[in-house]
């Protein structure tokens, strides 16, 4: 007698990778670490310090313990509680204009964020755009949406990015899909390093604004690393009353890395639009997507954030971390430009951010080289990207001798 053996599981999610490449290589580094190697970890996205400690911020510690108690383990509004929405738009775009054309929901994290931009403005079957070097999960949030990833070249030979080819791109989803919804993660783009100069916003501003004169287009502003970018930190906001005129903007907003909460998953999507009607509707379409899917977020994660957002007193404090933080990685980011140069290794401009890639023809063979040298980076198409968050100075040195190996066994790019 035979028996047939069937399977549950959906054709289109059989054999998918179960975790991700990230903390897959993290786990395997830390393994080899405890059998005694001396193993350098550049993975992880998570700020550490210079003795390689997982950084955090008394401020918020503080404030997390001190709001901690019943309150907390009840349920937070759906769509997230309007004091804590109403400092997020703050944080964003102060108490003006754009703050006042602003709606919100909460989320878990920069992910929420995107995924609820995804669900609510592209069709099923539809393709988020973004650049070519980009977040690893972008296409993976979309594609568990049942919407698809398309990607246009993000640097020009000459080292700038690549606006043309963002510009034919747009128009490609106009003619195809009849609608654009595109992610900008800048300033400190995840993996790059880069930031958009003036010159390079000016010109985003206007493809972005004539194409949502021809379709509906939304632009997503990813700012995970914003409060990490100096003076850079507002730069894209001054783009936003002009996109305004024709399009929609949504603001994905994280406490992951502002407040080194990575594991506190909470976060908020913001949404800006010309059209008070408008926005009700995006208002109602982002609170009924959180209640079909993580249904209530964060409650000790909001007040939390409400508070270091709205207390001066506290706020102070958690910005004078803050910039300690800031003054650290900026650190990093100059000796290991400095040491790159020299080490003739192609790289973006990098000013600020967690990341930094180094360009490589083949990026899988450069990263195992460099393992076995006990270095650990993450390979992407085109790159070895370097988690110099994770990285102490005094690790510098061997990171790009190691590098200049990974390179040399994967070829210069």
């Amino acid at each position: 007698m035979t028996t047939t053996t069937f399977s549950g599981v959906i054709p289109d999610v059989r054999d998918r990778l179960g975790d991700d490449e990230i903390f897959a290589l993290h786990r395997l580094a830390t393994e080899r670490a405890a059998k005694g190697e001396s193993i350098l970890n550049s993975t992880l996205g998570t700020l550490a310090t210079e003795d390689g400690q997982l950084a955090v911020m008394p401020s918020v510690l503080e404030t997390m313990a001190r709001l901690q108690g019943p309150v907390t383990a009840g349920y937070a509004p759906v769509a997230g509680k309007p004091e804590y929405l109403r400092a997020v738009i703050s944080d964003v775009f102060g108490d003006g204009p754009l703050a006042a054309q602003s709606v919100a929901a909460a989320v878990p994290g920069g992910t929420g964020a995107i995924y609820q931009a995804v669900v609510n403005f592209l069709e099923p079957g539809q393709k988020l755009l973004a650049s070519s070097f980009h977040w690893g999960p972008y296409p993976g949030i979309a594609n568990n949406l049942g919407r698809g990833f398309d990607r246009f070249n993000m640097f020009t030979k000459a080292g700038d990015f690549d606006v043309e080819a963002m510009a034919s791109a747009v128009d490609r989803h106009i003619a195809t899909q009849g609608r654009v919804l595109i992610v900008l993660n800048f300033p400190c783009h995840n993996p790059t390093g880069y930031s958009l100069s003036p010159n390079e916003w000016r010109r985003v501003s206007a493809v972005l604004r004539s194409a949502g004169e021809r379709a509906p287009v939304t632009v997503l502003f990813d700012i995970a690393y914003f409060q990490f970018a100096g003076d850079k930190a507002t730069s894209w906001v001054d783009m936003v009353p002009g996109l305004l005129a024709s399009t929609t903007v949504v603001v994905a907003w994280t406490a992951s890395k502002s407040y080194c909460q990575y594991g506190s998953r909470t976060g908020a999507l913001v949404a800006v639009h010309r059209d008070p009607e408008e926005l009700a509707q995006i208002r109602n379409a982002l609170g009924y997507t959180c209640r079909g899917t993580w249904s209530n977020c964060n409650h000790l994660g909001q007040l939390t954030a409400t508070e270091l957002i709205t207390n001066p007193e506290l706020h102070a404090r958690w910005a004078s971390e803050r910039d300690d933080l800031v003054d650290l990685l900026d650190e990093r980011i100059v000796l290991f430009n400095d040491l790159a140069a020299k080490a003739g290794l192609h790289t973006p401009r990098y000013d600020c951010g967690f990341f930094i890639v180094v360009f490589t023809a083949d990026s899988e063979r450069a990263a195992a080289a460099m393992r076995d040298e006990g270095v650990f980076v993450l390979p992407i198409p085109g790159a070895v990207r370097i988690a110099l968050c994770h990285t102490t100075k005094k690790d510098l040195p061997r990171l790009v001798d190691t590098l200049k190996v990974g390179v040399a066994a994967g070829g210069r790019a």
